[in-house]
């Protein structure tokens, strides 16, 4: 895959493409701090395989797409001065349809992952032309519901080491802090994503910034109450980092929505749950469709 770049919401997003032009659009949004290579590309090429026209690209702050380096690092210690965020999980949203526009996409099938889900969650309130169905992975609808524990709260904001080889070691351990306790770890693959992350965005800070956005932002469930398109939303039983009670959260809220809670899951996506997660994405994609459908 080559990675592209657009112009999107005033802002430069770098993006990838995978599967035939003529499938059903299908946006990716990933997490916290994450580029675009946190979607497997096996996963995504399962996705193509059944019929999706799969894009993925980097959220604003992270990757090669556009920085807000001129914020600084904002400073969540007790007792700061109030601070006012260079942006919020709504601008997120809007950067993702600017790209739908861009590339011809909208609207789009949407899923996301994380933060990600809270993006796409505020993509379907903000936009919802631009949107077929929506899946919200591992997410929750509001900063209060679903908190972390203590010891995967500390993991993800750790300061990051100054050397490279202590950074990339940090990120490994992350995951197996926050990852899916019922499933293998694929710690090479994740350490390979963490080095290609790190080779591509230098910036040590873009994630501060983006989790400011979490920190400050609204919560969705009164929007979310007047979504319309289908909606699956997958949590694991296990995950540390947005407790389940985000993912029952998030369905409660949305009406008609699905919910695929997932024994042994934590916060990621191992290979051993893809087969469930795109046979999910099918079914409310064949939903949205088979309505779009009726109604022409």
């Amino acid at each position: 895959m080559a990675i592209h770049k657009a112009s999107a919401n005033g802002l430069t997003l770098a993006y990838e493409q995978i599967g035939d032009a003529g499938g059903r659009p299908l946006m990716l949004v990933n997490g916290l701090g994450s580029q675009m290579n946190g979607w497997h590309d096996e996963f995504l090429g399962r996705l193509a395989g059944r019929g999706f026209h799969v894009l993925r690209f980097d959220n604003r702050d992270v990757g090669e797409s556009t920085h807000f380096t001129e914020f600084g690092v904002p400073d969540f210690s007790p007792g700061a001065a109030r601070q006012e965020p260079p942006y919020l999980l709504d601008d997120m949203a809007d950067d993702a349809a600017g790209l739908l526009d861009a590339l011809g996409m909208a609207p789009a099938h949407v899923v996301g992952m994380s933060m990600g889900g809270m993006i796409v969650q505020a993509l379907t309130i903000r936009h919802p032309n631009k949107v077929r169905s929506l899946t919200s992975i591992m997410s929750t609808p509001a900063r209060s519901v679903g908190q972390s524990t203590p010891a995967a709260g500390a993991a993800l904001t750790a300061p990051r080491p100054e050397s490279r080889e202590a950074a990339i070691e940090q990120g490994v351990q992350t995951f197996r802090i926050i990852g899916s306790p019922g499933f293998e770890f694929d710690e090479a693959w994740r350490r390979s994503v963490i080095t290609a992350a790190m080779d591509r965005d230098p910036d040590p800070f873009g994630r501060a910034r983006q989790l400011f956005a979490i920190v400050a932002s609204a919560d969705r469930r009164p929007g979310l109450a007047q979504v319309k398109v289908p909606a699956l939303v997958i949590h694991g039983a296990a995950d540390p980092l947005v407790q389940p009670s985000g993912g029952h959260a998030t369905a409660e809220a949305i009406p008609g929505a699905e919910l695929m809670m997932i024994d042994g899951m934590g916060h990621d996506l191992p290979r051993g749950i893809w087969d469930r997660v795109v046979d999910g994405i099918v079914a409310v994609a064949d939903r949205a469709d088979g309505v779009a459908a009726l109604a022409n």
